[in-house]
């Protein structure tokens, strides 16, 4: 597996700035990447030049997707082709953007040292042009992107990066990234990963499979071989390690795995049956639930000590929960009212508190990662349907964003705008596949998976 800290990030200079002469700036460029070399954790400085191009998406208020244009990037054509591809297909997929089909572009071929002819886009009504070069020296793969308002005729993003060929498509969800950021004003969510369980046999014999892809689909790669039932995995925050649950023989065990090696182990020999396991955002912490004579618990356990101490007590149901941001309050579903309700108690296991009220039943509750736009995704089953919703963490604004026959399961990604969830198809050859929705309502889309996918689990960016 590539490294995945193993990508140069830089400023691109404005266009207008550029020498005449595009060898010498080609020639620049080189002696700065040679002079830096690849280096892990560089974060993106700020573009050379803003606008004020952006699409408005207000959570609950439609909107229109903004056309777009991604012709394929110059320099090596088949390179400048595929990133050119996925960044198309990030932000389609995306929900917020219609790009044009490029049988349609007049100029197929536009690179990042040459100003574009507006002309040939403005009749199209294209708003956003993203144009780059991608060349490739020895297995060094360096992009330049730029990100043109054709309107105006402005840069609103100029950047380049540069990485091994083997991360080329990590390098064209960054470019992706640098663009959304830009036309939307939220965080990038694109260089991510999603672990899950696949799903592969006849439907009372499943075999059940830990899976690692990147978020749109590509990239499968299997975890475990199937020789166990495993269940709800999540990503550390480093992205490094995933905790799971596995059946084997006698009761389910949580287990730790390291992405990169393969090597797990067993987070604790738990006496009775464990459930849902979840990082803190330090990730020094796993919560998880425990069941004893027929009651089940909120725990949380350190794991560099691996203590375990009691967060909630009772003759109740209390299960899936999830830390909040800054890691000082949890999430978790509970029967003790008498139905299957949300709670919200501090990270000590204080001040529970009930958070939802409407009809239904509520489960598998999930924390944003934005601490700016907090919201809980849940789902709720309700009147014979499914429904993934979202709520603020008081419990106000509860808002559906999507129901059907079997929807569970929610995940948020990294920049806490979409859920992916998975939804159950009826009948003898139905299976559950991964689904996307954002948090206006507005969006829902398939991620195609090779079989039957479940249990989705949204990594944070990579870093």
């Amino acid at each position: 597996m590539p490294d995945p800290d193993d990508m140069l990030r830089r400023p691109l200079p404005a266009l207008a700035a550029l020498p005449a002469n595009r060898r010498v700036v080609l020639r620049a460029l080189g002696a700065m990447l040679a002079t830096t070399g690849i280096a892990a954790g560089l974060s993106v400085a700020p573009t050379p030049a803003s606008a004020q191009l952006r699409i408005t998406i207000t959570p609950g208020q439609p909107f229109s997707p903004m056309p777009i244009a991604v012709p394929i990037f110059s320099g090596d054509s088949q390179l400048g082709a595929e990133v050119a591809r996925i960044v198309a297909a990030d932000l389609k997929t995306s929900g917020y953007f219609a790009p044009v089909d490029p049988a349609g572009h007049i100029d197929k071929v536009v690179g990042a040292g040459e100003m574009p002819n507006f002309n040939n886009w403005r009749p199209l009504n294209i708003q956003a042009l993203i144009a780059g070069t991608v060349t490739d020296q020895g297995g060094q793969v360096t992009a330049q992107v730029r990100v043109w308002d054709v309107a105006t005729g402005q840069q609103l993003v100029g950047q380049q990066f540069a990485t091994s060929r083997d991360n080329v498509r990590r390098l064209a969800h960054i470019v992706a990234d640098a663009a959304y950021s830009q036309l939307t004003g939220f965080k990038g969510m694109f260089d991510s990963r999603v672990v899950f369980v696949d799903e592969s046999g006849p439907k009372n014999n499943r075999v059940k499979r830990l899976a690692i892809m990147d978020w749109d689909g590509q990239g499968v790669r299997y975890l475990t071989r199937g020789q166990e039932l495993v269940l709800t995995p999540r990503f550390s925050p480093s992205a490094q390690q995933i905790a799971y649950m596995a059946y084997g023989q006698g009761d389910p065990k949580v287990f730790l795995l390291n992405v990169a090696n393969g090597a797990r182990q067993l987070v604790g020999d738990f006496p009775s049956m464990t459930f849902s396991p979840r990082f803190s955002p330090d990730g020094g912490r796993l919560v998880l639930s425990l069941q004893k004579d027929g009651d089940a618990n909120v725990y949380v356990m350190d794991l560099g000590s691996r203590q375990v101490r009691a967060l909630t007590q009772g003759a109740s149901i209390d299960t899936s929960p999830s830390f909040s941001p800054d890691g000082g309050q949890i999430v978790f579903e509970s029967d003790r009212g008498g139905s299957q309700q949300l709670y919200v108690m501090g990270a000590d296991g204080s001040n529970v508190r009930r958070i939802s009220f409407g009809s239904g039943r509520y489960s598998t509750p999930v924390w944003s990662p934005d601490p700016d736009n907090s919201y809980i995704a849940f789902t709720k089953q309700e009147g014979g349907s499914f429904k993934i919703g979202v709520m603020k963490p008081d419990g106000s604004g509860e808002r559906t964003l999507t129901e059907g026959y079997h929807n569970e399961g929610p995940t948020w990604s990294p920049n806490g705008r979409y859920v992916m969830f998975f939804r159950e198809s009826g009948g003898p050859s139905g299976g559950p596949g991964l689904w996307l929705a954002d948090v206006t309502g507005n969006v829902l889309s398939q991620i195609r998976t090779p079989a039957f996918a479940s249990d989705p689990a949204w990594s944070p960016l990579l870093r």
